[in-house]
């Protein structure tokens, strides 16, 4: 049988950026040929932390239409958004009743937020629960994710096995699955590409002017102060980001140029900037296509969930009645 596949992609902004694309996108993607997929446009995670309600819809239909741009084919793969199929909710509620408080609130993303936005409010912390909802109502046996989100499928494994153990067998422990890019780094040089940090990240919708204007203002080794000092390209982001674009034996001229000061980080970002456009100019010409017929981005999330909802029925009734319910 072919494994069953669940990811999901937060609408925060109003286009995934490069990080989301290499880091998660490519290998959702690669799964559609092989796998039962299921992808999300996970609505009801963005309203745990401060948002615009106004641009809410549009954030779903741009992140939709970049799945879609990057190469979901909805023929292979179901594409939905989270809050139409609202079983995920009421699993996560009766998930939640075996989940201590403290598990959720040990967890490294909730501490993270908490303290970025202030916004420690109950959505945040069941954030998790409704991920592991999210996953286990489609029996999802693999989970592709960046690797900070490794401890939420864990989580999820952990509810699982909790229930099985409590209330007979019936859910698959899911598995995460790391791409080689899952962590793409920022160009602030404070962590990976987020969303949440403005100036950190390139968006998949970003013209080349933009992605030439971002690259040029990043962060690099901050041992170049000046065109002359020599560098180290360990300590340099955008030397990581070329590896995810960049032959290796250009990589390796770059590298030693770089610790030779033979070329400078203005130089070494026009070129990272020309083959991050030559990848995305595709991409974008398909997006700018679906842009121009919403209607068609919108029938296919309405179909994905036609498709996906009896999945998560017959999943939930399975659930209420092992738990007591009768209905």
């Amino acid at each position: 049988m072919r494994q069953r596949v669940f990811s999901g992609v937060q609408p925060t902004a109003d286009s995934l950026h490069l990080g989301n694309y290499l880091g998660a996108v490519k290998g959702m993607l690669a799964l559609q040929e092989t796998c039962d997929c299921v992808f999300a446009v996970v609505d009801y995670h963005a309203i745990t932390v401060p948002y615009e309600p106004a641009r809410l819809a549009g954030r779903v239909l741009g992140v939709a239409t970049d799945y879609l741009a990057a190469g979901l084919d909805p023929a292979k793969a179901a594409l939905l958004v989270q809050s139409d199929v609202p079983e995920h909710v009421e699993l996560a509620w009766l998930l939640g009743v075996g989940v201590p408080v403290a598990k959720l609130r040990q967890l490294p993303t909730f501490k993270d937020k908490a303290a970025r936005t202030g916004a420690a409010n109950v959505g945040l912390l069941c954030y998790p629960l409704l991920m592991a909802a999210d996953i286990l109502i489609y029996k999802a046996e693999l989970v592709p994710v960046g690797r900070d989100q490794l401890p939420h499928i864990e989580l999820a494994r952990e509810i699982a096995r909790l229930f099985n153990r409590t209330f007979g067998e019936t859910f698959p422990e899911p598995q995460g699955r790391v791409n080689e890019a899952a962590v793409v780094p920022g160009l602030d040089g404070g962590g990976a590409m987020s969303k949440s940090v403005p100036g950190s990240y390139i968006a998949l919708s970003d013209p080349p002017e933009e992605i030439h204007r971002k690259l040029s203002q990043a962060v690099t080794d901050p041992a170049r102060q000046r065109r002359r000092d020599p560098g180290d390209p360990a300590r340099c982001n955008l030397y990581t980001i070329h590896g995810f674009y960049t032959p290796a034996e250009k990589r390796a001229e770059l590298a030693h140029s770089c610790r030779t000061a033979g070329i400078g980080c203005l130089e070494c970002k026009a070129l990272l900037a020309e083959e991050i456009i030559a990848d995305l100019t595709p991409l974008q010409a398909r997006r700018a296509e679906l842009a121009a017929h919403p209607d068609s981005v919108r029938d296919v999330l309405r179909d994905g969930a036609r498709r996906a909802r009896p999945l998560a029925q017959a999943t939930l009734a399975e659930v209420r009645g092992r738990m007591g319910f009768v209905t």
